[in-house]
């Protein structure tokens, strides 16, 4: 599966509930350059550079890091949510490769207004090392080190609001047309992310129960 989202638009947090949910692997292309960036490999800090200037990883590097994750053997048995990867045309016509002779099984448009997402953004704290979410609304229990792991608990460097509208318009020029795209293939499913975390997740829980139930029924009529 593929969540498609605005960033801020909750997608990382939902596709941590939806793996914890089905038992299916997260695979985060952020979360896997933000550790290349700590470790300070050549990939992360190209990918630094970017993601301090708002622009997106080259589609090459972005797309070798997925192929190798997804060939391990927890996504190669149970599948697998992919949260931000595709986010090109190119990315997605990669993935088809990668998969082919299988496919995508559906894609989820989380669908927030700009609007909404600036602010999310703007309040948004993350864990310096497990990378849990917190915000300025919803902070950690004590003096901004996180409840899971002890760790600090900071606004990303890439979170700056020059950033943020940078990262915007390339979501509009670049990953928008993946809705087309995965549209024409009916694979595309929309869905509001307004709304508490857990009225999004049922809204997400509704919908793939009714996809595993109608594809369990095909192959039994099958």
């Amino acid at each position: 599966m593929v969540v498609l989202g605005k960033q801020g638009s909750g997608k990382g947090t939902q596709c941590v509930k939806l793996s914890q949910r089905f038992a299916i692997p997260h695979i985060s292309t952020g979360d896997m350059l933000r550790a290349e960036v700590k470790a300070k490999t050549a990939l992360g800090l190209q990918a630094q550079l970017a993601m301090e200037k708002g622009e997106l990883i080259s589609d090459s590097l972005i797309i070798k890091m997925v192929e190798k994750r997804i060939e391990l053997d927890d996504a190669r048995t149970r599948g697998f949510i992919l949260d931000g990867f595709p986010r090109t045309l190119s990315q997605a016509k990669s993935l088809d490769e990668m998969l082919s002779p299988q496919e995508i099984d559906m894609v989820i448009n989380l669908e927030v207004p700009t609007s909404v997402v600036l602010k999310r953004i703007a309040s948004r704290r993350v864990c310096v090392d497990c990378q849990a979410v917190y915000s300025l609304a919803k902070p950690p229990r004590f003096n901004w080190t996180c409840d899971l792991c002890g760790g600090e608990v900071l606004q990303r460097e890439d979170d700056t609001e020059e950033a943020i509208l940078r990262r915007l318009v390339l979501y509009e020029e670049e990953t928008a047309p993946l809705i087309e795209y995965y549209q024409e293939r009916n694979k595309l499913h929309r869905v509001s992310g307004l709304g508490s975390e857990e009225a999004v997740a049922l809204r997400l829980d509704k919908l793939i129960r009714s996809y595993l139930k109608r594809r369990e029924a095909k192959q039994t009529r099958d």
